[in-house]
């Protein structure tokens, strides 16, 4: 056994749930490819001041879950806990919003790194697909991202989830609906920490899963009583978009999502298999979170899904994806001639395209067949002197049992038939 293994709270992926977790953020960035979004890379590690000024300072994310350090040359970052503000800040760096129309429309895919208290379904390290459309305030941009979500997940075979929304309004409508809350949260039993979130940011005392806060909320003032008219008016656009394409989804005006700098539009997609981490990925409008970090004023929209939580989901409803076999020939020689011709057939085919793979190690023909078996090959290629003395090799069909003759110079050909690649 290894000395070392992977950190508390962390996972390595390794074949064959490797090819699951491929397959999830294939199926989720395909819609998104088919709707004009351009894939976006950002570093690992950020300004720790980026996710202080978009996340929120008084949110769990930056005042407990940060991995925030300082480098040799006294510089303050944090491992990314978020993709949007990175994705944000790149589009802002390289001017992407001045390139063209608007809006500017990317997807991402990679690690995020929280330091949290670690159970199925929350870890330290996870991994996220996300969109984000920068720069256009439009209710069918906020649709378009809700509809996208739920087709990739309808196209793993996932039933059983539900699209939360609300609307958070906007600058004109929250500061009313603020000093409301406020008023009557200081008028609760509350510990001192959710005392001081009461000032700073007190729509994130409703995202409270506490049962002891949750119960003490009852009666309080709904966002929804101060939506201003144009709120009231956008939030309608997106539902009735929503329900024209046929997406169901539940309106919950208790969701306020755990991000700061959400404004209207805001959504949750949840997995009741789940158990207390039900969220499956989220996101929601973001028209302020531009000029937070220094750039102009964008109005955006954007979602991340995660990776670990959907696929916890298809478990959860016992949903297996048809994932292609990785190999679909399997080269078997016997003798060393047989061996230097063979990996020369080997390369012709992957050449051709088709999954090939090949019995390294000079084991013999028993091995070789159970290495055949375990690669999960239609087809295996067996060859030894007396047959390529007869120009020719053993195909044998792995699920019949049947095995032909195929002359060396018709095997690319002969293959490609047999598994329909042409």
């Amino acid at each position: 056994m290894s000395t070392f293994q992977a950190p508390k709270g962390t996972y390595d992926l390794i074949p064959p749930t490797s090819a699951v977790y491929l397959a999830v953020r294939e199926a989720i960035s395909s819609p998104l490819r088919h709707a004009g979004y351009g894939y976006v890379e950002t570093p690992g590690f950020e300004n720790v001041e980026l996710f202080a000024r978009g996340v929120g300072e008084s949110t769990d994310i930056v005042t407990k879950e940060m991995y925030a350090f300082e480098t040799k040359g006294g510089d303050r970052l944090a491992l990314r806990p978020e993709g949007t503000a990175s994705v944000l800040r790149a589009a802002l760096e390289a001017n992407l919003h001045k390139q063209g129309a608007l809006p500017v429309k990317l997807w991402y895919s990679g690690s995020y790194y929280r330091y949290e208290r670690p159970q199925k379904g929350r870890y330290r390290h996870f991994s996220q697909v996300g969109a984000e459309a920068i720069g256009a305030e439009d209710p069918a941009l906020d649709a378009e991202l809700i509809i996208l979500a739920d087709q990739a997940y309808r196209a793993l075979g996932l039933r059983h989830f539900r699209i939360l929304l609300n609307s958070l309004g906007d600058k004109e409508c929250r500061p009313v609906y603020r000093e409301a809350l406020q008023d009557f949260l200081r008028g609760l039993d509350l510990d001192e920490d959710t005392r001081r979130r009461v000032e700073i940011n007190p729509l994130r005392v409703l995202d409270d899963k506490r049962a002891e806060v949750q119960k003490q909320l009852t009666g309080a003032p709904l966002l929804r009583d101060f939506l201003c008219d144009a709120c009231r008016a956008y939030h309608k656009e997106v539902r009735e978009l929503l329900t024209e394409a046929g997406v169901a989804f539940e309106d919950d005006e208790r969701l306020v999502r755990g991000l700061d700098y959400y404004t209207r539009t805001t959504f949750e997609f949840v997995h009741d298999g789940l158990g207390s981490q039900s969220a499956v990925g989220g996101g929601g409008r973001y028209d302020g979170l531009s000029e937070m970090i220094g750039g102009p004023e964008l109005p955006s929209v954007g979602w991340a899904l995660g990776v670990d939580r959907t696929v916890l989901a298809l478990e959860a409803e016992g949903v297996t994806l048809d994932l292609p076999a990785t190999t679909s020939v399997f080269a078997v020689p016997l003798g060393e001639e047989a061996r230097r011709v063979l990996f020369s057939v080997v390369t012709g085919l992957r050449r051709a395209g088709v999954a090939t793979d090949f019995a390294f190690g000079g084991r013999g023909l028993k091995g070789a067949m159970k290495a055949a078996n375990r690669s999960g090959a239609r087809l295996t290629i067996v060859a030894g002197e007396r047959d390529l003395a007869d120009g020719v090799v053993q195909l044998k069909d792995m699920e019949s049992g049947e095995q032909v003759p195929v002359p060396l110079s018709e095997v690319t050909s002969v293959v490609q038939a047999r598994l329909g690649t042409v």
